[in-house]
């Protein structure tokens, strides 16, 4: 087992391991708010849940906006800059929260954090590109996943024992963590930004149009935007709900949110080995079917043993869906498109994570505070259905069962061997 991590872990540059501790330095800090966000919010400003709920949405939709923008900003003007800026702006962003009294205010901070949030993780995973050889990308990114859940594991733990004696000294540490890491890249990160010789002669990248045609491609994603809305009613609105239906303590959710990430660092992997041996589409059918029965138990909880359980069955869920959808998606993209694809995947997360939480408090305010999870439920269960009835109309293909070294994607279709697409790399990016 140890031979194994030396030889995970070994040849990796210097500047690759500054920005793995950084990065767990960073997801502590920011783990440590997110999760109270919308008790806080909602105290400060004394505004119906629909209203916090609306400034997560404003926060997802300017992050949409940046999405689709900030690959051209980190491929003319750097890396090392996106990624600096992006800390910078969120650490002033959570400063200014931590004294902000008025709605306007916080629409502008949650816009502010959505415009410059996106520019670290694109800044990030084309540095990583940069700098390590493609065959050792994969185990790179990993890597980065496993520790930015670890501190997810640490920062609510953390976080729920602070906002018990300040919000405000809260906020002001998670500042610290953003502009510690934001420092240390300015003065000791080198940038990697491939010079302007080396890309020349190379083809003017075309627009969405290709991807935007890919009709399979364009279903796949409009049921994993249903089943990240589920996602997302767990993650924005248990901590709210707990507490002011049924006493639970910013303290006692931090530990759910940690059993989480938990589980993701301890048992993603042996899930990932399971469920890479069947068909994709069948698999993110079960995985989303976890998802509705999380969200859904949620309905029938009253204290922290039930809403932890709750966490554990979404948990496995999203051990299930990620990595899954990410695969699916880089087998579906052809080479030369497969960076569009991969943009695309995470705009549906983004527009999720949009809708699912306003669509929670509209059903907190409007009906009841239970609906939340009976319609997050009702939601799960169609995207599950929808998944079977995709893998229904491709059932004929089968698992690839090859990767040659060109990148083609080799499936059995019908008892042959056929190319059913190009976009898979021995040590492709799938994390």
């Amino acid at each position: 087992m140890l031979n194994r991590i030396r030889q995970t872990t070994a040849g990796y540059p210097r500047q690759f391991w500054l920005l793995f501790w950084g990065q767990l330095m960073n997801s502590i800090g920011g783990s440590m708010v997110w999760p109270f966000l919308t008790i806080y919010a909602r105290e400060r400003l004394g505004v119906p849940l629909t209203t916090v709920t609306l400034l997560v949405s404003l926060n997802a939709a300017s992050g949409l906006v940046a999405t689709t923008i900030v690959g051209p900003f980190v491929d003319r003007f750097g890396r090392k800059l996106a990624m600096a800026l992006s800390l910078a702006m969120t650490s002033v962003a959570f400063i200014l929260m931590s004294t902000a009294s008025t709605l306007p205010v916080w629409m502008a901070l949650m816009v502010l954090m959505g415009l410059f949030g996106p520019l670290y993780q694109v800044g990030s995973n084309a540095m990583i590109a940069d700098l390590i050889a493609p065959e050792r990308r994969a185990g790179g990114y990993a890597l980065l996943r496993m520790i930015a859940n670890v501190g997810v594991a640490i920062g609510p733990v953390i976080g729920g024992v602070l906002v018990t004696i300040s919000y405000g000294l809260t906020f002001s540490l998670a500042a610290a963590a953003g502009t510690a890491f934001a420092l240390l890249i300015a003065l000791f990160v080198a940038e990697t930004l491939p010079q302007r010789a080396k890309l020349a002669g190379q083809p003017p990248i075309s627009g969405y149009g290709p991807v935007l045609r890919d009709r399979l491609f364009l279903a796949f994603c409009g049921i994993y935007t249903l089943s990240c809305m589920v996602y997302s009613l767990m993650m924005v609105l248990l901590p709210v709900y707990g507490k002011e239906n049924f006493g639970l303590a910013e303290s006692q959710y931090g530990p759910i949110l940690a059993t989480n990430a938990a589980m993701v660092v301890l048992f993603q992997f042996a899930v990932t080995r399971m469920t890479e041996r069947t068909h994709p589409v069948p698999v993110l059918a079960l995985g989303t079917l976890f998802y509705a029965l999380g969200v859904g138990s949620v309905a029938l909880g009253r204290n922290f043993p039930t809403f932890l359980l709750s966490m554990v069955i979404l948990t496995i869920g999203e051990m299930i869906v990620i990595p899954t959808s990410t695969a699916f998606t880089a087998n579906l993209a052809p080479m030369e498109m497969r960076g569009r694809y991969m943009s695309v995947l995470g705009l549906t997360w983004q527009v999720g994570f949009g809708i699912g939480p306003v669509l929670g408090g509209f059903l907190n305010d409007r009906v009841a505070p239970v609906a939340i999870w009976y319609g997050g439920l009702a939601i799960g269960l169609v995207a599950a259905l929808g998944f079977v009835l995709l893998a229904w109309r491709l059932r004929p293909l089968a698992r690839p069962i090859r990767l040659p070294s060109d990148g083609t994607a080799v499936a059995e279709v019908e008892g042959k061997l056929e190319l059913v697409g190009a976009g898979i790399e021995p040590d492709g990016e799938n994390n």
